[in-house]
C-alpha cells in the first residue's frame, strides 16, 4: 500500500452548462480530461456516457503502464474495472494479461449518465486532481463468471471483459443480491478458499511459479466525478430554486483478492 502523499489544493472542477444541454432523447459523449498520477506523471483519463444505455466509463493508463477502465452499468446496478496489465516477456508471461473484477454499483457512487454526458472543460489543458480521496477498498473476489453467460449480468461484460473470458471474478455478496434479482446462478463458480485448502499461500509468499496461491491486485481511480454541486438562485418575487451547477471529483482505490490456479499469472504481487 502507498503511503499518504501530500496533496495539491483541488483544482476547479468540470462545468456544468445547463443552457447547453446535448441533442436528443439519449445523449451519448466523451470527454477527455488530463489528470496527476500519484507519482506527479500526468496521464489523460477518457469518459464516456450514454444515457440511453445509463452506463458511464472510465479509463486511464496508470504509472506502471496498466490500462486501467472502470464501466458503470446503472440499469443492472453492476460495476466492472478491467485491468490490462503489461506482461514481463522475459518471465514467459504474453503480452499483456487481462483482469476483470464485477461488483455491485450503488446509488451515489459515481453521478448519473445523463448527467455525465453535458458535463464540459472551462479549460481543456488544466490538469486535474480529485478533490476528495475516498478510503481503499478491499474486496475479496471469491467467485469466478463465466464470460459466454455473463450477458445476463450485465450486456457491457461481452465486450469489456473479451480479453479477460477465463479471468472475470466477483464475491458471492454481490451474487447473492443479483440472484434476488433473478439473475441465472449458473453463470457463477465459488472459487477454492484458504478454508479449503490450508496449503493455500499469498502468491507473494509462494515460492513456486506454477502452484496455485491467492493473488493480490490494487488499481485507483485517480478522478472520477462522484456527486453533483447544486447552487441557489432567488426569484423576483424572492423565492429561492437550486439548480446543477457542477460536479465534485474523487479518487478511490481498490483491492482485489482472488484465486489464480498458478503463481505464474501473478507476478507483480511478490515480495521486495
Amino acid at each position: 500500500m502507498r503511503g499518504p502523499r501530500p496533496r495539491l489544493p483541488a483544482l476547479p472542477a468540470l462545468l456544468w452548462l445547463a443552457l447547453a444541454p446535448l441533442p436528443g432523447p439519449a445523449a451519448r459523449a466523451e470527454l477527455r480530461v488530463r489528470v496527476r498520477l500519484p507519482g506527479g506523471q500526468v496521464t489523460e483519463e477518457s469518459l464516456q456516457a450514454d444515457s440511453g444505455a445509463d452506463c458511464v466509463s472510465l479509463e486511464l493508463r496508470a504509472a506502471d503502464g496498466a490500462l486501467v477502465t472502470l464501466t458503470a452499468d446503472f440499469r443492472q446496478e453492476v460495476k466492472i474495472f478491467r485491468a490490462l496489465i503489461l506482461g514481463e516477456l522475459e518471465r514467459g508471461q504474453s503480452q499483456f494479461q487481462a483482469l476483470c473484477f464485477v461488483t455491485r454499483l450503488h446509488r451515489n457512487e459515481i453521478i448519473p449518465s445523463e448527467s455525465m454526458a453535458k458535463l464540459r472543460q472551462k479549460n481543456p489543458r488544466t490538469v486535474r486532481q480529485a478533490e476528495e480521496v475516498r478510503g481503499l477498498e478491499h474486496l475479496s473476489m471469491d467467485v469466478a463468471v463465466n464470460f459466454s453467460k455473463a450477458a445476463q449480468l450485465s450486456s457491457h461484460i461481452h465486450n469489456v471483459c473479451a480479453e479477460a473470458r477465463e479471468a472475470i471474478y466477483t464475491r458471492e455478496e454481490d451474487v447473492k443480491f443479483w440472484l434476488e434479482k433473478g439473475v441465472d446462478g449458473s453463470m457463477f463458480e465459488v472459487l477454492p478458499q484458504g478454508s479449503d485448502l490450508p496449503e493455500l499461500q499469498r502468491c507473494r509468499l509462494c515460492p513456486e511459479r506454477w502452484k496455485p496461491c491467492i493473488c493480490s491486485y490494487s488499481l485507483s481511480i485517480e478522478w472520477y466525478p462522484c456527486m453533483l454541486k447544486y447552487c441557489k438562485s432567488r426569484d423576483a418575487a424572492g423565492r429561492v430554486s437550486s439548480y446543477k451547477c457542477g460536479i465534485r471529483s474523487c479518487q478511490k482505490g481498490y483491492t482485489f483478492d482472488y484465486y489464480v490456479p498458478q503463481k505464474q499469472l501473478c507476478l507483480w504481487d511478490e515480495e521486495t
